[in-house]
């Protein structure tokens, strides 16, 4: 199958059986995935899952000892120049050369990836401005702050604009600020037909951005799907509802433990904010509850509908709390 043909069937990336060693231990074992052209794919995982791993195969840095991976119609291992002019790569700390002014760091790349110098003056000068680097632009990369080097690599795998992107960890140390400018132009560049593969142990970038979700634990595909449909997964919806009078949360659960249609998990009482929690399994199950409160006469202060948080998905799926990453690691540390 050509490169056209491939692009043409809607993926960017299609990984089979991806397999990487590291002496005894197997950092990726055997994943799948599948990101369709012009969306994101965030991959979520405890640190030492393997992300990191997969991520450098992926980008030709790690050759897989078994499997395949085609990419923006590029196989790998037998294709890797070819796919190199065509994906960016952001790792988890700035690689950028501190001895040179950031904006020399963009048009150097820029000239690399064969742009004209008038193309990689512009690009070089499009970013320092998307990523508030212009004032610094003129300055040399070992003046920066952290999260200014970290803009500006993030410019730098950006300024030959990938057909495919990957992004390992891409706000890890960012102001909030910073990290919304992030944010701001990878959906810039999906919206012009990038794809983008994210991993990241933040939630909230991983709500914010991703399309599809894949969950990674010591190397293997554990879940996958959409944000919704991982919440699901665990439990569902929860009902919280806050009687007008709070001292009838005990009450309340008991007509709705004697009726049962207290769930799976059980309706509790929370004395201290007034409230009872009820799991939700279905429809039926709520349109019944609603009923059944209307019907024994209790008076409803507030009444809402919440999903888990995507928190509570990872701890709930991989059994590890998500936790920012921190500090710089060695490569066993990562692939452990």
């Amino acid at each position: 199958m050509t490169r056209e043909q491939r692009i043409r069937d809607g993926n960017a990336v299609e990984v089979r059986g991806l397999v990487k060693h590291f002496g005894d231990t197997k950092a990726v074992d055997g994943v799948d995935l599948d990101v369709p052209e012009g969306t994101v794919l965030g991959v979520l995982g405890p640190n030492g899952a393997g992300k990191t791993t997969l991520v450098r195969c992926l980008s030709t840095l790690l050759v897989p000892d078994a499997g395949t991976a085609v990419v923006a119609g590029y196989d790998v291992v037998r294709q890797p120049r070819q796919l190199r002019r065509t994906i960016g790569l952001t790792g988890q700390y700035a690689s950028v050369d501190e001895k040179l002014p950031g904006w020399e760091n963009l048009y150097m790349i820029g000239r690399l990836l064969d742009l004209s110098r008038k193309e990689a003056r512009a690009r070089a000068d499009a970013l320092l401005e998307r990523f508030s680097l212009t004032e610094a632009g003129k300055r040399r990369v070992r003046t920066y702050s952290g999260g200014m080097r970290r803009r500006l690599d993030l410019a730098a795998s950006m300024i030959g604009r990938p057909s495919v992107l990957y992004l390992d960890e891409p706000t890890t140390g960012l102001d909030p600020h910073s990290r919304n400018e992030v944010w701001d132009e990878v959906r810039r560049m999906v919206t012009e037909g990038a794809t983008v593969l994210l991993t990241t142990q933040y939630m909230e970038e991983a709500e914010q951005l991703a399309d599809n979700l894949t969950v990674i634990d010591r190397g293997r595909v554990i879940a996958e799907g959409r944000v919704h449909e991982l919440k699901a997964k665990i439990g569902g919806r929860t009902l919280q509802i806050r009687p007008s009078d709070p001292g009838e949360v005990h009450r309340m659960v008991g007509a709705i433990t004697q009726a049962g249609l207290d769930g799976i998990g059980g309706a509790t009482a929370d004395v201290q904010d007034g409230q009872v929690s009820v799991p939700i399994a279905s429809d039926e199950q709520l349109t019944a509850l609603i009923g059944l409160l209307s019907e024994r006469g209790f008076a409803i202060a507030g009444i809402d509908t919440t999903m888990p948080s995507l928190d509570e998905v990872f701890l709930a799926i991989t059994g590890h709390k998500a936790s920012a990453p921190q500090g710089n690691k060695t490569l066993e540390e990562v692939t452990a």
